[in-house]
């Protein structure tokens, strides 16, 4: 208990406990390598059964839960990173995969590749997902034109690009929602 009361006072939430690094973990001197990999632990179960929550199912109709899912997955990153989430014809979760690792304030989007691991997915319709380690989700004008390029290379195939979301640290923005794409 009052280790819990100490992480709680220096990172503010019990989210922002579980989405803290290692070393930001290890930072805290009553933390020992064996509560920082419970803590691991526990958040590695978080992302699963969130992950699993969106399975198997349309995940247009569960918006909110995909959008969880993609911020406990990306919202601590130090760098930005692209996932793309693959979906087939009914609209439900094929893949999740981390596309590209980029910098602290760039990821290279390659619309051919978005395609290409589309089609080898059997995928109709993908939604990309990236991260703002500054932690303001708002999109770029290079966020915005990036989409659209993806968009452009995909609809010739049939591949429908749902959304863009940007996680940031506290909130995510939906390129789609925003009325960018």
């Amino acid at each position: 208990k009052p280790l819990a009361k100490i992480l709680l006072k220096n990172f503010g939430s019990l989210q922002k406990v579980l989405l803290a690094g290692p070393h930001e973990l290890s930072a805290i001197s009553e933390m020992g390598p064996a509560a920082v990999s419970a803590i691991k632990v526990v958040q590695e179960l978080t992302h699963r059964i969130l992950l699993q929550e969106i399975m198997d199912q349309p995940v247009l109709n569960n918006w909110k839960k995909v959008v969880d899912y993609c911020h406990s997955q990306m919202s601590h990153l130090e760098r930005e990173q692209l996932r793309i989430l693959f979906l087939d014809r009914k609209n439900n979760l094929i893949a999740d995969e981390i596309q590209q690792e980029g910098t602290l304030d760039h990821t290279p989007i390659f619309p051919r590749e978005v395609v290409r691991r589309a089609l080898e997915h059997g995928a109709g319709a993908v939604i990309l997902v990236h991260n703002h380690p500054s932690g303001d989700p708002t999109p770029s004008e290079s966020d915005i034109q990036i989409t659209r390029k993806v968009i452009q290379a995909a609809s010739p195939l049939e591949i429908r690009v749902h959304d863009h979301i940007i996680v940031g640290r506290h909130e995510s923005k939906s390129l789609k929602q925003m009325g960018l794409i």
